[in-house]
Parts: C-alpha cells; sequence; structure tokens
C-alpha cells in the first residue's frame, strides 16, 4: 500500500513538471533585451516588443531566420514533451493503483518502471537543452557591446524547474520497481528457508 502511495506521488510529481515544461515552451520571455524603456522579449514562438504602456507580438515568420539556439531548444523541448505524454500513458497503464494488466503483475510492474525511464529521460532532455541555452546566452553576452546584449529571462528557471520535478518523478516510479523487486525476492528467499522448528516426541 505504501508503495503504491509513493507511486502515484511520483506520477503526480512527473504531472506537474510536465505542467511546467510546456508552460515554458509557450513563455516568451527565453531571452531579453532592455535598451531603457523599451523592452524586446523573445521566446521559441514568438517575439514581443515594446514599452510598459504598449506592446506588439509577432510569430517567428520562418524558421531559416531563428539563432541556433532557439531552434535547437525549439526541437528538444518537443521532444521532451512528446516523451512525458509517451510516459503518461505508460505508467498509467503500470501502476498499482490501475487494474490494467491485473493477471500479469511482472509485467504491469515493468511497464510502471518503462514509464519512470521515460519521465527521466523526459526531465534530462529539458534540463540539459534549458543550460545549454543559458550558456550559449551567457556567451554571446560576453562577446557582444553592453548596449546589444541579451539575456535569459524567467522561462529558463520554469524550464528547469519543470526538468527536474519530471526527473524527481521518473525516479520515484522506477525505485518503486526496484524495492518491489528486493522484497519479492526476499519473500521467496524466506519460503525457500528449511524449517529448523525440532519435532516434538511422542510416546
Amino acid at each position: 500500500m505504501a508503495s503504491s502511495a509513493l507511486q502515484l506521488l511520483g506520477f503526480v510529481i512527473s504531472l506537474a513538471g510536465i505542467a511546467a515544461t510546456v508552460a515554458s515552451v509557450i513563455m516568451v520571455e527565453w531571452r531579453k533585451e532592455s535598451q531603457g524603456k523599451h523592452r524586446i522579449y523573445e521566446g521559441l514562438w514568438m517575439t514581443c516588443s515594446g514599452t510598459v504602456d504598449r506592446w506588439v507580438c509577432e510569430p517567428h515568420q520562418t524558421v531559416l531566420k531563428l539563432s541556433n539556439e532557439i531552434q535547437a531548444t525549439r526541437a528538444v523541448m518537443l521532444v521532451s514533451i512528446f516523451f512525458s505524454a509517451v510516459a503518461v500513458i505508460v505508467s498509467s497503464v503500470g501502476m498499482k493503483c490501475t487494474h490494467f494488466m491485473d493477471s500479469m503483475p511482472d509485467s504491469k510492474s515493468k511497464t510502471a518502471l518503462s514509464g519512470g525511464i521515460l519521465f527521466m529521460i523526459s526531465g534530462l532532455l529539458a534540463i540539459i537543452i534549458t543550460s545549454w541555452y543559458v550558456q550559449m546566452i551567457v556567451h554571446n553576452f560576453n562577446e557582444a557591446h553592453r548596449l546589444q546584449s541579451k539575456e535569459f529571462g524567467h522561462a529558463v528557471f520554469v524550464s528547469w524547474f519543470g526538468g527536474f520535478l519530471t526527473l524527481m518523478g521518473g525516479i520515484f516510479l522506477s525505485c518503486m520497481r526496484c524495492c518491489g523487486t528486493r522484497s519479492s525476492d526476499s519473500i521467496s528467499s524466506n519460503q525457500l528457508l528449511p524449517s529448523t522448528k525440532p519435532k516434538g516426541n511422542y510416546v
């Protein structure tokens, strides 16, 4: 019962991570630039510019004009979300709190493990590509003129947070498989031990 609750906790944590990852992909403030009162925010899908009173947002018209870091980040983040979507389906089938594959407990446990691994891959992809994106922004910041330099925005932190939650949820799901295997092995070994009780003497 406790393992089922921890398994469900890992699944919920992963869902929270997916929500944060999707929110970061939609957010515009991946890269920001300030020139006095005028500000420019660049996201994976559109660019917004203006002042506090008025903003104008335009979607990216063509992929060829985008910078390499935006193209790579957009692609990897979408792959991460795809892995998360598959992990949700697989984990839902393999978790103990669902009734799928109840007649095949070993296969059900392995399915939950597969879902946990997919969650971990998804979280790692989001963390790695976001860290690379930040590194590219910092590198460009150090080389560019300070008046024309750009900095990373709040979407980066949301992406990191989402990737970390998804990774932790996947670890929870995978550990439940390991713990379940060890406990079942312990039970089997105890059953195989011969009884050491002395036989009673009968008169």
